[in-house]
């Protein structure tokens, strides 16, 4: 070999090489998965779902939704925190997440994952939660289900998304706010199955997002008791807080979405870009409109300092809890 076509061989193994280089540093060169943590029917998947369906034709690739329910959430923010940080793996999560490792703690178990697993990207909604019963009740107020609930201890089942789930602690602080209501839990894997439960009446109430529930309440099929926001809901104008109730409690579930650490930074500040234009747009806050739900977007820099604050919420909540059994 002389040296003229060494020199251009070289040149040729440098280009390709480069070439490839700029394929591999494409992003998203494939479809991106969001998992989301819950069965079908829940917050975070209702509010995922059509995020997704604007996203697709926004980053030119396909963008799957992937369910991995379990114990609360845990099962799927476990997989995303431990999955590749290349921004082909995102979760979908809600309230809870920000109590996982606490709930550990209080049972002497060492955490799973922790809040510095995962870069919060973007923060969808944040919506009111709540207390809902089915149609083969008998309350029409607040008052009637506590009056009710009070002179029958632990005959009342309510359903949740778990233990210390996000639909659980809500209805615990209630319980610990009216005196030490007791009642009796039934917690299933996601706000989708605690829905059905309240449906079928195996449970008799149920603290839900209002997102989740509206349409069962349109329908007539849940009666909603008392709303756990700031506010009455401008898609629920007749149901009374329940500080107007004289109950200090507000509890929102909110709905983020988060990469796991580590992912590079030129990825999180391109999907950064691309979940803001995404969200923004009238297809999807129709689409939350349809559930009774309006836009409560941050952008990474201050969901990051919402989730903090929101976790000493959670964590403070839970140790009033205490130890819970079923």
């Amino acid at each position: 070999m002389n040296r003229r076509t060494f020199i251009i061989g070289s040149a040729a193994v440098t280009a390709a090489t480069m070439q490839t280089s700029f394929a591999q540093d494409a992003y998203p060169a494939h479809a991106i998965t969001i998992i989301n943590p819950f069965p079908p029917g829940g917050a975070s998947d209702v509010v995922t779902r059509p995020l997704a369906a604007v996203l697709e034709p926004i980053v030119h690739k396909p963008v799957v939704i992937d369910t991995k329910a379990g114990a609360a959430g845990q099962v799927g923010a476990q997989v995303a925190a431990h999955a590749k940080p290349d921004g082909y793996t995102l979760l979908s999560h809600i309230t809870s997440i920000s109590g996982f490792a606490e709930v550990d703690r209080l049972f002497g178990r060492q955490p799973k994952f922790t809040n510095a697993d995962f870069i919060p990207l973007a923060r969808f909604v944040a919506d009111p939660c709540v207390l809902i019963a089915n149609d083969q009740q008998p309350w029409r107020t607040l008052q009637d289900f506590i009056d009710d609930a009070r002179k029958r201890p632990n005959e009342i089942i309510f359903s949740s998304s778990g233990l210390y789930g996000a639909l659980h602690i809500p209805t615990a602080l209630l319980m610990i706010s009216a005196g030490g209501l007791k009642l009796r839990h039934l917690p299933t894997n996601g706000g989708g199955p605690a829905l059905t439960a309240l449906l079928g009446n195996n449970a008799a109430v149920l603290v839900s997002s209002v997102s989740a529930a509206h349409a069962q309440i349109k329908a007539g099929k849940a009666r909603p008791l008392a709303l756990f926001g700031a506010a009455r809901s401008k898609a629920l104008p007749e149901v009374p807080t329940l500080k107007e109730s004289g109950y200090d409690i507000e509890y929102y579930l909110w709905v983020g979405l988060f990469a796991p650490k580590g992912t590079p930074d030129n990825v999180v500040t391109y999907l950064r870009q691309v979940l803001s234009t995404a969200a923004h747009s009238d297809q999807y806050k129709s689409a939350l409109a349809n559930l009774g739900q309006e836009l409560d977007y941050m952008d990474l820099p201050e969901f990051a300092a919402f989730w903090a604050a929101d976790t000493k919420r959670i964590e403070a909540a839970i140790r009033a809890i205490g130890k819970a059994e079923g």
